[in-house]
């Protein structure tokens, strides 16, 4: 396997940006299922929405026959944004993935210059309705290959898959722990199915948890409507306010040199609706991308830390907002009890990032591999307490 480059009142909608394209005249046969799903989230963090139809949009989604380069005209006039594009471009590739009910379209991002390639586990399983779709890919030349599945993580919402080729150029990873807010980022992909679209914007806001509907592929996949229990899960993101709509998904968020730092998995859209980008988009940053990606090429899976303990908000009736994660219970045997972690404790840093929410603590943990020797910070009647506490195995939950 080949190697890969290192280096008040107001109500959002948090929805996955990708896209079904357009479709030739059905077949009279089965209706068709539209395959972008959404999740709305408002200030209370409740969960609700459900696979809607691909009509959805004001606007007709177009169909990019080809992928255009990075043009320059002038090249006393080129800015970090064309560097940028025209560095990270021709490892941003377009998905078309179709299954007998519905179809969609996506982003990727290569990983290796033999094929593998690394996207949204909610663009190949079509929101989570199939784990058998047939994936086609376009990449940077205009050439369209057909993908394999390797592997998909519901989890965190990546996936990998391989077409044969060899020659490509694999993306260079960046280290997201060193990220700043302010820093100049680009975003690439489909858009609407415009492959090949830059945008450009900052990054607004870095260790973001927000909650999306869960790709994982269920038995009644026609019954998959989001009630907020069990349906969703927690992913910790970057914040960008680079332009990001359907289509963007599984794409790349890039630094002023090309570099990856995060996969672009969701956007937020004021009110109920599905329109496009409001300028609050949100990425998977590229070392949890990375070891998660990695772990699916080697084994065809991921694997995910499991603290051992029952959490909630730590916040009290008068108010919604949360200083921490309250514990009301650890698990007999689990990590948290081996390292001393107790019942009543409010859990405020966990691996060096400050824990406000029960959520951002399920997104921490989850984000670590399983077996991860990580530090768990504490309030315990007024005193600050530190624990080394190795995670067990989230696989053992089911």
């Amino acid at each position: 396997m080949s190697q890969w480059n290192r280096s008040g009142d107001s109500q959002f909608v948090f929805s996955s940006p990708y896209a079904a394209p357009p479709q030739p005249e059905p077949k009279k046969q089965k209706p068709r299922v539209g395959a972008l799903g959404i999740a709305a989230l408002a200030m209370s963090s409740a969960l609700v929405g459900g696979i809607i139809g691909s009509s959805a949009f004001s606007v007709s989604y177009i169909n990019s026959s080809q992928p255009l380069p990075v043009v320059v005209n002038n090249v006393d006039e080129v800015n970090w944004v064309t560097g940028a594009a025209s560095e990270a471009g021709p490892s941003v590739v377009t998905l078309s993935v179709n299954s007998s009910s519905s179809g969609g379209s996506g982003s990727g991002v290569l990983l290796t210059a033999d094929g593998y390639i690394l996207t949204n586990a909610h663009v190949v399983t079509l929101g989570g309705t199939t784990d058998d779709a047939a994936v086609s890919v376009q990449l940077w030349d205009g050439s369209v290959l057909p993908a394999e599945l390797i592997g998909y993580d519901s989890v965190y919402d990546l996936a990998v898959i391989k077409v044969e080729a060899e020659g490509l150029k694999p993306i260079t990873f960046s280290d997201s722990n060193g990220l700043n807010v302010g820093q100049n980022v680009v975003a690439i992909g489909a858009p609407l199915g415009l492959s090949s679209t830059v945008t450009q914007g900052i990054i607004s806001a870095l260790s973001r948890t927000i909650q999306v509907a869960s790709s994982e592929v269920t038995d009644e996949p026609g019954l998959r409507f989001w009630t907020g229990v069990g349906e969703s899960i927690s992913i910790q993101v970057i914040q960008t306010d680079a332009a990001i709509n359907p289509g963007n998904s599984g794409g790349a968020l890039v630094d002023e040199n090309g570099r990856l730092i995060g996969v672009n998995v969701a956007i937020a859209t004021a009110g109920g609706g599905e329109a496009g980008s409001i300028g609050v988009g949100f990425a998977i940053p590229s070392n949890t991308a990375y070891r998660i990606a990695q772990e699916i090429m080697e084994t065809g899976e991921a694997t995910h830390g499991l603290l051992g303990a029952l959490v909630r908000n730590n916040s009290d009736d008068e108010s919604s907002f949360s200083t921490g994660a309250y514990v009301e219970q650890v698990t007999e045997d689990g990590a948290a009890a081996a390292a001393g972690i107790q019942s009543g404790d409010v859990v405020v840093e966990f691996a060096g990032k400050r824990v406000a929410s029960s959520s951002d603590l399920t997104a921490l943990v989850r984000a670590e591999p399983a077996g991860a020797e990580v530090e768990v910070k504490v309030l315990r009647d007024g005193e600050r307490l530190s624990f080394k506490v190795t995670l067990g195995d989230a696989a053992d939950l089911n």
